[in-house]
């Protein structure tokens, strides 16, 4: 039986080939969870992320274990703002505001 590969298998083997379009990845990722608030897409995107930055690395820069980093971004994980902001860090990104056009009169 032939054994299909997963979207985020994919997007990771891509990503692994091409680092230079992970920013464009991360941007593309916030603009469409800004959009549809998907929490489930938004840590399995950043959980390719870190596989492709190297998990390890990116748990002991932001702080967590391993095992940790793994729960945060599981697609049942719940995690604080400040472990989200600390793996971004770690991945070398930050969370950064931008205005609304529909609010820009307020």
């Amino acid at each position: 039986m032939k054994k299909y590969r997963t979207i985020r298998e994919i997007e990771e083997e891509y990503l692994r080939k091409h680092p230079e379009e992970i920013d464009d990845y991360i941007d593309i990722l916030f603009e469409e969870y800004s959009k549809d608030g998907d929490t489930g897409v938004l840590l399995a995107s950043l959980r390719v992320v870190s596989r492709v930055k190297g998990v390890s690395q990116t748990a002991e820069t932001a702080g967590l274990s391993r095992k940790g980093l793994q729960k945060a971004l599981s697609e049942d994980g719940n995690p604080k703002f400040e472990s989200v902001n600390a793996i971004l860090h770690a991945m070398g990104y930050r969370l950064t505001t931008e205005k609304l056009e529909a609010h820009s009169g307020q």
